[in-house]
């Protein structure tokens, strides 16, 4: 029987830079699947605080008009790659969907490599609070890799190599980008309401409340939040450290749980083809997108 701490040390017996990709899909889908879901959310949220990208969210009304779907789309391609691999049928068909999208837009390599440093950086900052332990240096090393190789296949330039170097890029980027944009606080609120939504009626207020309370103050500030009070965010940060204890006491998880099968994925009840998913922007006509802009030396997809 699988005891609590043995998927960890198969992990530790694998190679960070060879087997990335089989360390991280060990980590999210049986370690911390709940946990790098939120975290996830949370790193795209807070690339809205970057004005250029979350203007652009805001001007392709993906993200206000049609906000589950896009939560969907964005969560079920990069979870195919994660399922399936880079080099599957699956995997570059996911790759090519994203990078299709991204040329249809003005998105500078700067930007593209913040939001790709976010999936660094963001689920090792939440496991470090909310997590029933913290990720290992393996672990890191392999988060790392497996970023690198996505950032690659989307044809990102200059790419951090090592954690260390996402964080410090995510965190420089962030001190010097981050600040106040209407279109940003649109795109903000509507995934506010869309996390309200997967729950009662009743209960929205509490979780737009609770999500508030998770974000930090440059996060407040650059979307003009009031800060949560003490009570809001002690209760809110204490009940998800209660969330790991218990974790931490239950039996490990038997089989995988990917991102199709979270139930905030409410899109796609009968199905969905990868090749399908996301948006197809038509220039001039829907989601602003720039005419004939290609970012210059991007890689294939494939």
């Amino acid at each position: 029987m699988v005891q609590r701490y043995d998927r960890l040390k198969e992990i530790q017996r694998l190679d960070p830079e060879r087997d990335f990709l089989e360390i991280y899909r060990l980590t999210v889908t049986y370690e911390f699947p709940w946990d790098i879901t939120r975290a996830l959310e949370l790193a795209l949220y807070r690339t809205y605080a970057v004005p250029s990208i979350g203007r652009l969210l805001d001007c392709t009304a993906e993200l206000t008009e049609r906000t589950q779907k896009r939560y969907d789309d964005t969560a079920l391609l990069l979870d195919t790659v994660v399922e399936h691999g880079f080099d599957t049928e699956e995997g570059r068909t996911a790759v090519r969907r994203i990078n299709q999208m991204h040329r249809s837009y003005d998105i500078s390599n700067d930007d593209m490599r913040y939001v790709l440093c976010t999936f660094v950086v963001t689920p090792k900052r939440w496991l470090d609070e909310f997590g029933w332990r913290r990720l290992s240096d393996h672990e890191l090393r392999a988060f790392a890799a497996y970023y690198r190789t996505l950032g690659a296949r989307m044809g990102i330039k200059d790419l951090p190599q090592s954690y260390e170097d996402f964080e410090r890029t995510l965190d420089t980027y962030e001190h010097e980008h981050f600040g106040w944009d209407e279109g940003a606080r649109r795109v903000s609120d509507a995934t506010l309401a869309l996390m309200g939504s997967w729950y009662p009626a009743p209960l929205a207020p509490l979780v737009r409340g609770a999500s508030l309370a998770l974000l930090d103050d440059s996060l407040l500030r650059a979307f003009r939040y009031d800060r949560p009070g003490p009570v809001a965010r002690g209760l809110t940060r204490g009940a998800l450290r209660l969330r790991a204890r218990a974790v931490r006491l239950l039996p490990p998880r038997r089989k995988p749980h990917y991102a199709r099968q979270n139930p905030e994925i409410k899109g796609y009840p009968d199905g969905y083809e990868v090749a399908a998913l996301g948006t197809f922007p038509t220039p001039g006509v829907r989601g602003c997108p720039v005419p004939g802009h290609r970012r210059p030396a991007e890689a294939p997809a494939e």
